[in-house]
């Protein structure tokens, strides 16, 4: 399904509230978070000059975050933020100073941290970051997951000490349960998802994404035409089509948003001309995405910056899997999780589309950026769906081809 933005909202300015968290400043914030990480390298932007030529595209570059602050996920740059942002608030406050990211690690701010409980819902990679967050500041972590969850990323997750819940259901299940205990027990809630009256703290999260765009940004040889991104309540997609148009203004490129077939929410809420839940139905293979309701937030700006919403299927995902992890032509190998290669997939079925193609002006002059938000998060599903494990993937990368 393909669905070009025809909303009254399309191309209309954000709202100053987004353009704090999703501008110059707000990533100047991010960076400098990020300066005082003992594990912060950027991440790899790949060009793929053979797959482009494959495809018919001018060129193809992929950011890939499967290394990012050792979680493998681009979620490690959201929810630890917003974790970090929370504690040096509240030492702010019980201090009676301002205290910042460099005071981090200083008794006194500590000893604040170590009275709060930061707690979520996830499917796997957001907990991760919350939890990395939690443990780094010195605060407590409860995280929330669902009957559908792997055990190797609970396993994950408890590694850095978070207290696991497990919750029968979906992930909006999850959502509900940790909102109700937390309000229970005065924990904090570190959502990647916004609803009526809580805003603040996903937006947080998102502005923590922006890093992710500027790297992307300063090693792009010129910026692209075409950016495909994944989506599952819209945060991250949301977040990177915000930043752009904010830095790029009239060279920003066509934005198109790629949800699973399975799971919906931001393609029928374009139909629909709102934010609308779908039910829920057979559970995706892009366990990350699998969200039946957007994000209030990423809905207002996805509704003014994206171009196109589309779906794509079981089949497209795991293709696009297999796809990155063997390439031709000198291109390099690339790790892409379930989840982590459903823009790359999106870029494929366009292609195949053409009345899409057409829509958007895919085509021989098209510059495409995609990014795998996700590596082997769960190794040996990835073995299991790719045939080769995460070692044999990269070990065909013999002389990688960065941009």
């Amino acid at each position: 399904m393909f669905v070009p933005n025809m909303l009254p909202d399309h191309d209309l300015p954000l709202d100053a509230s987004d353009v704090d968290i999703l501008g110059d400043a707000g990533t100047d914030a991010v960076e400098r978070w990020m300066s005082f990480r003992a594990d912060n390298h950027e991440t790899p932007l790949h060009a793929l000059p053979a797959l482009a030529a494959e495809l018919g595209l001018a060129s193809v570059h992929v950011k890939d975050e499967g290394s990012r602050l050792g979680l493998g996920s681009f979620k490690a740059l959201g929810g630890a933020y917003a974790v970090t942002r929370l504690v040096l608030e509240e030492a702010s406050r019980r201090l009676g100073r301002q205290v910042d990211v460099g005071d981090l690690a200083a008794p006194e701010v500590r000893a604040v941290a170590a009275t709060m409980t930061l707690a979520c819902a996830t499917d796997g990679n957001h907990g991760r970051s919350v939890a990395q967050g939690a443990q780094v500041a010195g605060a407590k972590a409860a995280i929330f997951v669902h009957s559908g969850v792997s055990d190797e990323r609970v396993a994950a997750i408890g590694r850095f000490g978070a207290e696991m819940i497990r919750v029968e259901g979906n992930y909006d299940d999850s959502v509900a349960r940790a909102s109700k205990v937390a309000a229970e027990r005065g924990w904090i809630i570190v959502s990647d998802t916004s609803w009526p009256g809580y805003e603040r703290i996903p937006r947080l999260v998102m502005q923590g994404y922006t890093a992710l765009v500027r790297e992307t940004l300063r090693r792009l040889p010129e910026p692209p035409t075409h950016v495909f991104l994944q989506s599952g309540v819209g945060g991250f997609a949301a977040s990177v089509a915000g930043h752009m148009a904010l830095v790029l203004g009239d060279r920003c490129p066509t934005v198109v948003v790629v949800d699973p077939a399975r799971a919906a929410c931001l393609v029928e809420s374009a139909r629909a001309g709102r934010p609308v839940k779908v039910d829920q139905s057979e559970a995706t293979v892009m366990a990350m995405l699998e969200c039946y309701e957007p994000s209030l937030v990423a809905w207002r700006i996805l509704s003014r910056v994206a171009d196109a919403f589309m779906t794509v299927d079981e089949d497209d995902a795991l293709a696009a899997m297999n796809r990155l992890a063997r390439p031709v032509g000198g291109d390099p190998a690339i790790v892409a999780g379930e989840s982590g290669g459903a823009g790359f997939a999106g870029v494929v079925v366009a292609l195949r589309d053409e009345q899409a193609r057409a829509s958007i002006r895919l085509g021989a002059s098209s510059r495409v950026l995609v990014i795998n938000t996700e590596g082997a998060t769960d190794p040996e599903l990835y073995r299991r769906l790719v045939g080769m494990d995460v070692a044999e993937v990269l070990g065909s990368n013999a002389t990688p081809r960065a941009a």
